[in-house]
């Protein structure tokens, strides 16, 4: 199992591993190892089959840790982590369902929540918390599926199943519980627009923005606007579930819905599919994407059959130019390029 083959390194905070041009299977060209270029940036991934947040080594197309550690660069569960405790990770860290990379004050943080109830801002690579909340630990009534970091340290968390979006005021203190909230039906993915000072959210019908008003220890949530969103099947709810920068190109977000994924054009309020690779990346299903702007690739992850929950799958699709990447036994639900932003 995963899990064993880690073992001390789980929540431990690995530090990054810079393997050989050799020991990841090819020679260090500008191509790149096995058509994969050479600045390709490492793989952030929520793997629910071992209950872990995973960043691994982008030069190897198959990750086998049972096998090869060494693909593993980076490791953190919130069990039997010092600091965790009260947020009962046992009971809320169960189906890990956001992991995205941040700056905030000099200094990289991994933004995580799950399903049964955790969330949490976890300082990288050491692991140690930020700030975190249980919010309904051991149920999914609240369900936190996605979490963003303001410019003031407060955390913003989207909760699908309880239709809300919070705004705690995590600058006060790693165990901080007072929060602002608004309501948004299945509420799934976050991003702070520090251009326009908004915080972008998307919903199961459409994506809004925020004004951030109050204090950072009393802070405040208003919306601003809001876009209905592209209707896959008529009659239907769209079913907005990812929301993320578009890096290469400023002005833009990732949109992903159950039918298809866009990029939406902020300045002329529409949703777009004239970006390269649309019609490889554009699918239905697609539960997390993102690019990386010093290569062009586009990573997705979609649900593969035959596993045991219906939304895992053991690959990572990669875009422009198309490959894949496969996790041994995995159960991932989200993959991201780890880009500190």
């Amino acid at each position: 199992m995963l899990l064993g083959a880690l073992g001390a390194g789980i929540g431990a905070g690995l530090p990054m591993v810079a393997a050989s041009p050799a020991a990841a299977g090819g020679g260090g060209d500008a191509g790149g190892v096995g058509g994969i270029p050479r600045r390709t940036p490492p793989v952030l991934l929520t793997e629910q089959a071992t209950q872990q947040i995973l960043v691994l080594d982008p030069r190897r197309r198959v990750w086998d840790p049972e096998e090869n550690p060494s693909v593993v660069r980076w490791a953190f569960s919130p069990r039997e982590r010092e600091g965790y405790e009260d947020l009962r990770p046992d009971d809320s860290f169960v189906y890990p369902s956001e992991s995205k990379v941040r700056r905030h004050k000099k200094r990289t943080y991994v933004l995580t929540t799950a399903s049964f109830g955790f969330v949490a801002v976890v300082d990288y690579p050491s692991g140690k918390r930020y700030w975190g909340a249980a919010i309904g630990p051991g149920d999914d009534l609240f369900n936190p599926h996605s979490a963003e970091i303001l410019p003031d340290g407060n955390v913003a968390v989207a909760c699908s199943t309880g239709a809300l979006v919070r705004l705690y005021a995590a600058s006060q203190g790693p165990r901080a519980s007072r929060f602002a909230e608004a309501e948004l039906k299945g509420a799934h993915g976050l991003h702070w627009d520090g251009a326009r000072e908004v915080l972008w959210a998307i919903g199961d019908d459409e994506l809004v923005t925020y004004d951030v008003g109050g204090t950072r220890a009393r802070p405040t949530l208003r919306q601003r606007s809001s876009v209905g969103l592209p209707v896959g099947t008529p009659g239907k709810t769209p079913g907005g579930h990812d929301l993320f920068p578009v890096a290469g190109r400023p002005g833009r977000l990732w949109v992903t819905t159950n039918a298809a994924v866009f990029q939406y054009d902020i300045g002329d309020r529409a949703f777009v599919q004239d970006f390269a690779g649309a019609e490889e990346i554009s699918r239905k299903s697609v539960k997390g994407v993102g690019d990386d702007p010093r290569t062009g690739q586009v990573i997705s992850t979609v649900p593969e059959g035959g596993l045991e929950e219906t939304w895992w799958t053991t690959k990572v699709s990669v875009h422009r130019p198309a490959g894949e990447y496969k996790l041994v036994n995995g159960g991932i639900y989200k993959a991201r390029w780890f880009l500190p932003r």
